[in-house]
């Protein structure tokens, strides 16, 4: 016990200082300040090129949607999250060891490999894994309780992307774990792979126009993906688009859904009109009995 409470303690105290130092020390590979030029570059783009023109510039929930970015990708780490997972992985190793006599997930080695291909391996499955979780998130019941936080969206924006319940970082980097894990992936040495799907994140739910042509076919767009928010869908559907840097899965498996234009489209759930607004009364409304 003592062991997993100094991986907790030095976990959670390892997260503070890279934190700070984040927020302290500007430079080239923070992504503390990385979260923010991208995001107000695509906010300037939206500003610039409104594609629904009629919706305000600061639309609602601007503000609550900010917080969330930010408490989704540091203070849900800093609160206890990051300690935790370390616990988690300790544990979960210490168990394979002791029982299977596994100490090495690594099962394909890649590391020897040119920094492209691990970066498009690592690009290619994370997405593909992340295509299935939240495919799932729309089928099972009580996953679709807290994804629908992110479903409450009823105006489109760029910080619309980081809106979602905690527990969706803890489903989707559970089902990650794995699979990464087995190739030798270790997710904090890929900045640019993060930046990239953070800006087409930011891109897929801005309130702006991207004709994408041909590549349409393998990247997600803001006009693909408002169907996926859409208020009304094909009958007897749980979802449309899932596709979440990459629109290439849902095209391969038939989940793509694009009727018409979709610029003025009602977006959300039915019942999302009488959804919380604040960010506690999201976070406790999936746990409590409908």
């Amino acid at each position: 016990m003592d062991k997993y409470l100094e991986v907790f303690v030095n976990a959670y105290r390892g997260y503070a200082r890279y934190l700070w130092n984040e927020i302290t020390h500007p430079h080239w590979g923070n992504y503390f300040y990385w979260l923010i030029a991208i995001s107000i570059t695509v906010y300037l783009l939206e500003l610039a090129f409104p594609w629904r023109k009629n919706q305000p510039r600061v639309r609602e929930d601007f503000w609550l949607d900010t917080f969330y970015m930010f408490f989704n990708f540091f203070l849900f780490s800093l609160i206890g999250y990051n300690a935790v997972s370390d616990v988690f992985v300790t544990g979960f190793n210490d168990f394979l060891a002791s029982v299977f006599g596994v100490r090495n997930l690594v099962a394909i080695n890649i590391a020897a490999s040119p920094v492209w291909v691990k970066f498009l391996i690592m690009f290619l499955l994370r997405d593909f894994i992340q295509w299935n979780v939240h495919r799932m998130l729309h089928r099972v019941p009580w996953l679709w309780k807290f994804h629908e936080v992110h479903h409450s969206v009823r105006e489109m924006g760029y910080a619309a992307h980081l809106r979602f319940h905690f527990m969706e970082t803890i489903v989707y980097r559970t089902v990650e774990y794995l699979p990464l894990a087995m190739i030798g992936f270790g997710l904090q040495d890929f900045l640019l792979m993060h930046l990239f799907a953070l800006s087409i994140g930011h891109l897929n739910h801005a309130n702006i126009y991207l004709p994408l042509g041909p590549l349409q076919y393998i990247f997600n767009s803001p006009q693909m993906h408002i169907w996926h928010h859409s208020k009304e869908l094909p009958k007897g559907s749980y979802g449309v688009n899932y596709g979440i840097s990459l629109s290439i899965w849902d095209y391969l498996f038939g989940t793509v859904w694009m009727p018409k234009n979709g610029r003025d489209i009602p977006l959300g759930f039915d019942g999302v009109d009488e959804y919380p607004h604040g960010f506690w009364q999201q976070m406790v409304k999936p746990f409590r009995k409908q």
